[in-house]
């Protein structure tokens, strides 16, 4: 097969024996570099877009997409969901009442937020009937006459109460009892209908559940507090709320989830630019190797370079010759580090090895997650900067005098 002779130049001197051996180790270590950075830059990307996918996609399975409030309430919210209804991109509606209280099971009381629901249209915009590890959102009902009211409460909550399904707790509110020196704290009694698991220890440790009817009774309220809708694209959610808030009129707001979390993503989007931008300084030092490597190499091969020149070869073919040397190990290095990179993310993802804290990350492992245009730009930036890297070894080469270079031969 018939190659360049500037390529097969290149190669031979990459790939050099005995008394040049010390050239092909140092492209060797060149080699090595580049492909740690690259590796490293994946695997760092993996992590920051893994745990960032993790943590939006439990945000948004228990959370709906957007909220909707109005100042003059919701009277009749099953008007206003079967309005919404017929909005583009919402597929699905439900009422919601909120509230704070304290949930207390034995001699342990703990703060929870406390949300009305509607079992039967609260599934279509939150993931909690998948969620659910014991009992169903149509236990909430009182069985009879002589039942209490379900409640909902999270697997660690429910764990550190010590409750199970069937066992009573007591939900005090701030609205209280009217007495006559005001309204005074009163504790009511609730069965616990069933334990959820929504993935977020905050949610699983500070969430409980009731029905609407309940919710109006504990709070003292006549009107929900919000509607909940799910859209086809939560990536449209900012935009389908800003057109739902005009075609709604005064006096109503919308919040869509976007919105809601924006701290937390801008933390982690800038977190995941910081990290990138530090190890890739991994990728600057292995292109300084390349440089050295290849400053050694024409020091070396002056007399050969001279050579190619007196036969005639041209000062561009002895530019590419080096700038082929420095991109053949850029590229050898990029794609043994990229594919590294991508099996140990893949590994360490499939298998949950690296374990973390519940209680402070929220997840109880690393996750890691390759986007395909993250590894497209860590590949591309990591041959361009190599390239860059062979500019000048490559110019000086070029620029050699057969002459001073063949003088003391």
């Amino acid at each position: 097969m018939n190659i360049p002779f500037e390529l097969h130049i290149a190669l031979r001197y990459l790939l050099a024996k005995r008394k040049q051996a010390f050239i092909s180790v140092i492209s060797a270590i060149s080699t090595l570099g580049v492909a740690v950075g690259v590796m490293a830059v994946v695997i760092a990307l993996a992590i920051m877009t893994g745990l960032q996918q993790e943590l939006r996609d439990r945000i948004l399975g228990s959370s709906p997409h957007i909220y909707v409030v109005s100042t003059d309430g919701f009277p009749n919210y099953r008007e206003e969901i079967a309005r919404l209804r017929k909005t583009p991109h919402v597929v699905g509606a439900a009422p919601a009442i909120l509230g704070r209280a304290l949930i207390s099971a034995l001699t342990r009381t703990q703060p929870v937020e406390v949300k009305g629901i509607d079992p039967a249209l609260e599934p279509g915009v939150t993931d909690l009937q998948g969620a659910m590890r014991t009992g169903s959102l149509d236990a909430l009902d009182p069985r009879d006459e002589n039942d209490f009211p379900g409640v909902l409460i999270g697997k660690d909550l429910a764990s550190t109460l010590g409750v199970g399904v069937g066992d009573s707790v007591n939900l005090t509110t701030p609205e209280g009892i009217l007495t006559p020196t005001g309204r005074m704290p009163y504790p009511r009694r609730l069965r616990v209908a069933g334990t959820f698991s929504l993935g977020l220890y905050e949610l699983d440790t500070t969430m409980a559940y009731v029905s609407i009817a309940t919710a109006r009774r504990l709070f003292a309220k006549d009107q929900v507090d919000v509607i909940q809708l799910r859209v086809d694209d939560i990536w449209r959610a900012p935009e389908i709320a800003r057109e739902l808030e005009k075609s709604l009129g005064p006096g109503y707001s919308t919040q869509d989830w976007a919105a809601m979390n924006r701290s937390l993503f801008s933390a982690l989007w800038l977190e995941k630019i910081a990290v990138s931008l530090a190890i890739g300084l991994i990728v600057m030092v292995a292109a300084l190797n390349i440089i050295a490597s290849l400053i050694l190499l024409v020091m070396e091969k002056n007399r050969d370079i001279a050579i190619l020149k007196t036969m005639g070869a041209s000062a561009r073919s002895v530019t590419v010759i080096f700038l082929l040397q420095g991109v053949i190990i850029g590229v050898v290095g990029t794609i043994v580090g990229g594919t590294l990179g991508v099996l140990v993310s893949r590994v360490m993802d499939r298998y949950q090895l690296i374990r973390m804290p519940v209680d402070v990350y929220q997840v109880s492992h690393l996750p890691f997650k390759v986007l395909p245009t993250d590894l497209l730009l860590v590949v591309t930036s990591a041959i361009f900067i190599c390239f860059i890297a062979t500019l000048y070894p490559s110019r000086q080469a070029a620029r050699l005098d057969p002459a001073q270079a063949l003088r003391y031969e």
